[in-house]
């Protein structure tokens, strides 16, 4: 493919560095984006070999890009979406408002291609009062099964036996809420699952306020999805903020490991693994600067690399506040896991950079997101041709109201891209 309206740059990852400090809060405390500034170097750890992040801009290739959503002075926001069980029809849920407001919904048959109208849901999706996320909890007895989660006090849920052609209405799983709900969900076999959120006091139950202290919550079922269990707290802090867990699963299933924002803007983005289907966690430890950013949403590409989108908050990165993905592996996350080296695995590693074949992965620039934080609480979807789907809200014309873009891409298309970055 051409390779115009592409900017390419190389930076040199540092074998450690300090973490980042003084980055501003998501909707809390708008950011000021900084002008120009040098990328905060990686960390890596001690062991790792020293390496290549390469950087990718697709701002400008609007032949990657799908308009999903758009209305005249109305503020579309946060997305979540979901492919079903035909390997190509994807379902994208968001509200009309900032984390709040009546849900929409759409769907594209084609993997992203083209979008339908916005499709008929209960009326009580108009009193979502928090940003909705979609899930694939397995098969009813002719369909895909999903899931829609509304947070706040109390979470609520609305569910479809039909691959999303209709829905239930938002009712209750419990008594208790939080934020964002839920952000991540995890398999841990034989139709159960982990469901993680995260609250800072206000609504965990009914009436509560801020104290302060940002607490991680897991909840689970062992009938996909019908009933849920009372929360239980996996960390708690008010040293640092993490928020917003992201699930991604080792290639072989065996480790969970939950993605985090930090959102006291004192510490990179953190991390937590599980290896006994998140019944224990370990203790959360810092990301380099290269994951540093707010809800993380993983998938895995069909050569085995791992692809994170998430919105950019490195302190003086360039990029700061836009809409972002990292391209890399399992092994170079697990460096972060208690177990000291990376686990071993079949399969295709970052491609190499130089002779001495250390790992290059990628930071891409999917959109530039005009304001200063507000974008990329995204979706992705891995297609079985190699393509990866993702779709978010940002402002992406000066003057308007935040709208829904979709940008399809292949590690194929990186790939050759990144061939013409030389050598360290």
């Amino acid at each position: 493919m051409a390779l115009r309206r592409f900017f390419l740059i190389v930076t040199m990852m540092a074998a450690a560095c300090a973490p980042a400090v003084g980055l501003a809060a998501r909707t809390e405390q708008p950011a000021t984006r900084p002008g120009g500034a040098a990328v905060a170097p990686g960390a890596s750890t001690p062991a790792a070999n020293t390496a290549t992040l390469v950087r990718l801009d697709l701002d400008g290739d609007a032949a990657r890009q799908t308009v999903v959503d758009k209305e005249a002075g109305v503020y579309l926001g946060h997305v979540s979406t979901v492919l079903v069980d035909d390997g190509k029809t994807i379902l994208a849920a968001y509200p009309k408002g900032h984390g709040k407001g009546p849900i929409v919904l759409k769907r594209s048959e084609d993997g992203g291609r083209t979008w339908s109208a916005r499709l008929p849901v209960p009326d009580s999706w108009a009193t979502s009062l928090e940003t909705p996320t979609l899930f694939r909890v397995g098969r009813s007895e002719h369909c895909e099964s999903l899931i829609l989660f509304s947070g706040l006090y109390p979470i609520r849920a609305a569910r479809s036996a039909d691959g999303g052609r209709t829905w239930s209405d938002l009712a209750p799983i419990g008594d208790f809420g939080g934020i964002v709900a839920m952000g991540g969900l995890a398999a841990t076999g034989d139709g159960k699952f982990a469901a993680f959120f995260h609250d800072d006091g206000r609504f965990f139950a009914k009436g509560g306020k801020a104290a302060g202290t940002f607490t991680l919550y897991q909840t689970d079922t062992a009938d996909r999805g019908a009933t849920w269990s009372s929360p239980r707290a996996i960390w708690s802090g008010s040293d640092i903020h993490l928020c917003e867990p992201g699930v991604v699963a080792s290639p072989d299933g065996a480790t969970i490991a939950l993605l985090l924002r930090e959102n006291r803007r004192v510490k990179n983005s953190h991390i937590m693994f599980s290896t006994d289907k998140a019944a224990t966690w370990s203790a959360p430890v810092e990301l380099p600067a290269p994951l540093t950013g707010d809800r993380h949403i993983a998938a895995y590409a069909n050569d085995g690399r791992l692809v994170v989108t998430f919105r950019c908050m490195a302190k003086d990165d360039p990029w700061k506040g836009d809409w972002v993905a990292w391209v890399g592996t399992w092994d170079e996350i697990a460096r972060r896991a208690p177990s000291a080296a990376a686990p071993e695995r079949d399969g295709v590693a970052a491609k190499p950079a130089g002779a001495n074949g250390a790992l290059r992965p990628y930071l891409v620039r999917l959109k530039d997101n005009l304001t200063a934080w507000d974008c990329a609480y995204a979706g992705l979807e891995s297609l079985a041709d190699g393509t990866l789907v993702t779709t978010t809200y940002g402002t992406w014309n000066a003057g308007e109201q935040p709208s829904i873009l979709s940008v399809r891409f292949t590690l194929a298309e990186l790939d050759a891209l990144a061939e013409v970055a030389p050598s360290p």
